[in-house]
């Protein structure tokens, strides 16, 4: 090779390569790669040093190559995926974070619907702000009808994104915003009340340091209409906050952004207000701005248990140089973005493996020395930052928006970038990486991963194996026992200062977890993508204090996410064995039940219901207690497909209803399912043959004693044994943050600062 680097090889683990394969290296036409990793990030590093020609036809390019490959192979440095993705390629699109206005009239709205379809089919994610459309049922006098809210148009960007597959790797993900004082605040806040709606948006309300300060001091506030400016309404400040608690503790959702304080902060306050944030919260942006992150691996940023302080300076430097050369080389989805994103040139360069870092250190994450090391560190990066940005300017000038920016101050240096810092969401570039995410701790120390042919491999925390291993305690029982439950708690066979320093998210409590947010944006420019875990057992009044510890303590946002809330947590349960294709921690299998043996007859019911395929038959056969106890579905001349499809939905629910699953939670999982045609009829519109399904078995339960729960019978023989099987993986029995099933390759899927992540192939999708 003419390059020494080049012969280094590059280690990565197999699930990083399993990653790469399928979502970040070149295909052909059939699907298969025709790149390497090494090719990757080549690829990568020679596109985006090139750039440095634009400001000195001398550059070295050749260095700038080696300088960003080496630190991208060493995993000391990532970009975001985008930039992974498309760099060097035809898309060309490299930053990850966008945000579009939404103006009240219908050609804003429906031109803001299809700017969000360019960007996620280009691999961005969008965020919004609702807040200027006028309320629902205001008048609209071109028309004079009457306007359908912000939360009918949230629907309506939902459906269209549902549409958009983003490049064919990452589905698009948004962020909705209302702001706390518009009229119809209450709606939004209870708008994903239900799991199934609105899924392809997080949702967050944009608070006030008004609004804070009527909550604190238990008054009311106003309520303005964003067409007129005229105080509407005025509604008690706490009943509000509590109400964003109670849902947030319901499923996770709304979560809070503290919008003055963002603008507070907002470098170039005369081109605009921040309305709105990327979809995980972290990046606020004008409209039509866009950003680009990247990540350093702090894990190797320790030798011997030192802080690599050189190096980290050295990475810090190199990694703001190679994101300014993103915004050079990107290919912008629209001449507006382009615009506004050069003239302000921001950047969010943050961290991951911080777990990592500290179990190196011998800090435990719930210590005041962690809290220390993180605002530190944090510190130390963003002033490095800085240098970098200031320098670059030097050599290559200021943003156009330099002169009407708060850095434009005679004691102050000339940066390049109007924002350096931000602590986002690594999911995906943490597999990569093989580190923990983000800041978050530990998820689990050890789990087990299928592997060829369904073997079951155990995973476990390196870090851990070796401190076992040094104290001679490394041995396959206690492995079993690890696995077992994902965590030390309680396992007296570790000593205890192990036992403190090896924590997951779950040993911390949520005090913790909003403290080391904290300490981590008092040196980040932008904001801290951060989920704080709460116990399934945590109370309102729990959730409700951490909301406001983190505004005490100056965060600029929060969401939390109390384990097993969601309706949709699904996980296949193999009882004390290793679980099958998940990478979470093995769960103990103390509810198996069985199906109920069927009588030779039975009666029942038989509701027609009109769907977009035809009229649909569903018979409802009762128990002895009057309950549902098996579905059939038939429609008219439905055959093929069609029919075995149906067939597959009533065999499943009939399953699940002689097992003793409560028939909501069948409701639940089949209403809002949505098909190309659609119908409309005396009960509303039916969405679909399953919408229909559970619009039949919901008017059956309200038939029922007021759709009381089913009673659960426990029978000890099945008729069937791998119908016990087939049920496992219909019971939300899940642990620790586990929010479904990977639709691509059926691994458990985990609650991660706002997104469901699959650590077993990378898959991502936020809302």
């Amino acid at each position: 090779m003419k390059y020494a680097y080049l012969e280094k090889d590059v280690i990565l683990t197999q699930n990083a390569r399993t990653v790469l394969e399928r979502r970040y290296l070149k295909k052909d036409d059939q699907g298969k790669p025709m790149e390497t990793p090494r090719d990757m990030f080549l690829r990568v590093a020679s596109t985006l040093a090139a750039a440095d020609k634009k400001f000195d036809k001398r550059a070295n390019v050749d260095k700038a190559t080696e300088e960003f490959y080496t630190v991208m192979t060493n995993l000391e440095f990532l970009p975001n995926s985008p930039t992974l993705m498309n760099a060097g390629r035809d898309l060309g699109q490299l930053s990850a974070c966008f945000v579009l206005p939404i103006d009240d009239t219908m050609e804003d709205i429906f031109d803001a619907v299809k700017n969000a379809a360019l960007i996620h089919k280009s691999g961005g994610g969008t965020g919004f702000s609702f807040s200027r459309l006028r309320p629902k049922n205001s008048q609209v006098k071109t028309t004079g009808g009457v306007a359908s809210g912000p939360v009918s148009f949230l629907k309506v960007f939902d459906s269209a994104t549902q549409a958009v597959k983003q490049g064919g790797t990452r589905r698009g993900a948004n962020m909705g915003i209302l702001r706390v004082d518009h009229p119809d605040i209450l709606e939004f806040i209870s708008c994903k009340e239900k799991d199934r709606e609105i899924s392809n948006f997080n949702i967050s309300v944009g608070v006030t340091e008004e609004f804070m300060r009527c909550v604190e001091a238990d008054q009311e506030y106003d309520l303005v209409d964003p067409h007129t400016g005229g105080v509407v309404e005025r509604l008690r400040a706490r009943q509000v906050f509590d109400l964003i608690t109670e849902m947030a503790y319901k499923n996770g959702e709304p979560g809070v952004v503290f919008l003055d304080r963002m603008n507070k902060d907002n470098p170039t306050p005369a081109l605009g207000q921040i309305e709105s944030t990327n979809p995980c919260g972290e990046q606020p942006l004008l409209p039509y701005e866009s950003c680009n992150l990247g990540s350093i691996n702090l894990a190797t940023m320790v030798k011997d248990g030192q802080i690599q302080w050189k190096r980290l300076a050295e990475v810090t430097a190199t990694a703001v140089h190679f994101l300014d050369n993103v915004i050079e080389v990107n290919k912008f989805p629209l001449p507006l973005i382009e615009k506004m994103t050069k003239m302000n040139r921001k950047i969010g360069l943050g961290v991951m493996g911080f777990a990592d870092f500290l179990i190196q250190l011998g800090i435990a994450y719930n210590s005041e020395a962690a809290l220390e090391t993180g605002q530190n560190v944090m510190q130390f990066i963003q002033d490095e930052a800085i240098n970098a940005s200031v320098k670059l300017a030097e050599k290559r000038g200021v943003p156009a928006s330099f002169e009407q920016s708060r850095y434009n101050d005679a004691g102050k240096p000339r940066v390049r970038n109007m924002t350096l810092t931000t602590i986002a969401p690594t999911g995906t570039l943490s597999i990569l990486a093989d580190c923990s995410s983000g800041i978050e701790p530990l998820f689990a120390l050890a789990y087990y991963r299928n592997v060829m042919d369904n073997d079951k491999l155990m995973e476990f925390n390196p870090a851990l194996e070796k401190a076992l291993q040094a104290r001679g305690l490394d041995t396959p029982e206690l492995r079993q026992k690890i696995a077992a439950q994902g965590n030390l708690h309680g396992i007296e066979e570790v000593p205890e200062p192990l036992r403190r320093i090896f924590v997951t998210a779950h040993d911390i409590s949520p005090e913790w977890h909003v403290r080391m947010q904290a300490a981590f944006q008092k040196y980040t420019h932008n904001a801290v993508s951060k989920t704080i875990n709460f116990a399934h057992e945590a109370t309102l009044a729990e959730v409700r204090e951490s909301y406001i510890l983190a505004y005490r303590l100056g965060a600029k946002g929060l969401t939390i996410y109390r384990d097993r809330s969601r309706e949709a947590q699904v996980l296949n349960i193999a009882g004390n064995q290793p679980q099958t294709q998940t990478t979470g921690p093995a769960v103990e299998d103390n509810f198996n039940p069985a199906p109920r043996p069927r009588p030779q007859a039975m009666h029942g019911i038989t509701d027609k219901i009109a769907t977009g395929c035809g009229n649909l038959y569903v018979t409802i056969n009762d128990d002895e207690n009057g309950g549902p106890f098996e579905v059939f579905m038939q429609m008219g001349k439905a055959g093929g497909c069609a029919a075995s499809q149906l067939e597959a939905i009533g065999r499943l629910a009939s399953l699940a209803l002689r097992s003793g699953i409560d028939a909501k939670q069948i409701v639940e999982q089949l209403e809002g399912i949505r098909c190309p045609s659609p119908s409309w009829g005396k009960g509303g519109r039916t969405l679909s043959c399953s919408d229909a399904i559970a619009r039949v078995v919901e008017r059956r339960l309200r038939s029922k004693d007021n759709g009381a729960e089913i009673t659960k019978k426990a029978v000890s023989a099945p008729e069937h044994e791998e119908n016990g099987v087939v049920l496992a993986k219909l019971v939300d029995k899940a642990k620790k943050n586990i929010v479904g099933v990977c639709p691509d390759c059926s691994a458990a899927l985990y609650h991660v600062e706002g997104c469901s992540v699959c650590r077993a192939c990378g898959y991502t999708k936020c809302g």
